[in-house]
């Protein structure tokens, strides 16, 4: 590792990303003090994970470290994550969001596999399960006349209305054909990217790209990505799931999964946060003395 380390101060530019699972606290400490003039960026995957354990420990080294990074990019959050940011001391912070790969997802056929009213893909989480009693395990009791489908993994054993069946995992290369199957595809957000707000997750584009009609649970900032009501609906609660999945003509639906697709292809692809990365870093590199014209990461 420290072989590693000592090569990457050749560079312009070293990230350090968070939640990697190994060595975070030795990396952020690392990364953030190096002496050679790198451009050093802290990319947090869950910003709202590190700054809820910030603010329970004042004594957290994590704080130090920040001071050092010279940009912070976020998975989402909005300005709420970025101001939070910026008053522990971060120099720059910036929201990079979630987007669409249209050469990975796009629409397909349906699958008998996957055929029903409504679809939920996603694992078992504890900051998310709640929620998905909410607005899925209650949207299909109050709808018992209509189909449900759970996939992902953890889910077995757990007590399922009659007409939810559980799929288990289903792999990348069926999540085309997962949302291309059902009439409308459902999203749950994790309670803490929910009270954060704009932290769209890659499911809203996976869905829209396939061209699926979206169920969302609210959140602040939804309106920023997909338009409410010609786009995309949004739920308040399972009692709204099952008025959608009711009333909802297949023929509406197809409308609304067609403008979603439309839209993401224009405004959310991974092609412009990538171009948008690039320019950030790119401004902030003009900033240091003696910055490359052309980055080396």
């Amino acid at each position: 590792v420290e072989r590693h380390l000592h090569a990457s101060e050749q560079s312009d530019v070293v990230v350090k990303a968070s939640g990697v699972g190994v060595l975070d606290e030795f990396l952020e400490r690392r990364v953030s003090g190096m002496c050679a003039p790198v451009c050093k960026v802290f990319w947090d995957v869950d910003a709202p994970a590190t700054l809820d354990r910030l603010a329970a420990n004042p004594q957290d080294p994590f704080h130090t470290a920040l001071l050092r990074f010279k940009l912070v990019l976020t998975y989402g959050g909005g300005t709420r994550v970025t101001d939070q940011y910026r008053s522990l001391g971060a120099r720059e912070c910036f929201a990079v969001y979630n987007a669409l790969d249209p050469d990975v997802h796009f629409p397909v056929d349906p699958d008998p596999r996957f055929r029903c009213d409504l679809s939920f893909l996603g694992n078992r989480l504890p900051d998310r399960e709640a929620r998905i009693a909410e607005f899925f395990l209650r949207a299909a009791q109050l709808a018992p006349a209509h189909s449900f489908l759970l996939g992902g993994n953890g889910w077995a054993g757990t007590p399922l209305p009659p007409n939810v069946v559980y799929t288990g995992h289903v792999y990348t290369a069926d999540h085309n054909a997962f949302n291309c199957s059902s009439r409308v595809v459902l999203n749950v957000s994790r309670e803490s990217m929910a009270r954060y707000g704009f932290s769209p997750a890659t499911r809203v584009f996976e869905a829209a790209g396939a061209g699926a009609c979206l169920i969302t649970d609210a959140w602040e900032g939804i309106d920023a990505f997909l338009e409410p009501g010609r786009e995309v609906l949004i739920a308040h609660s399972g009692e709204d799931v099952a008025s959608f999945v009711r009333e909802l003509s297949a023929e509406r639906a197809r409308e609304i999964g067609e403008a979603a697709r439309r839209s993401v292809l224009l405004h959310h692809t991974y092609a412009q946060r990538g171009q948008l990365v690039e320019s950030i870093l790119q401004d902030t590199l003009t900033q240091m003395p003696s910055s490359a014209m052309e980055m080396k990461v």
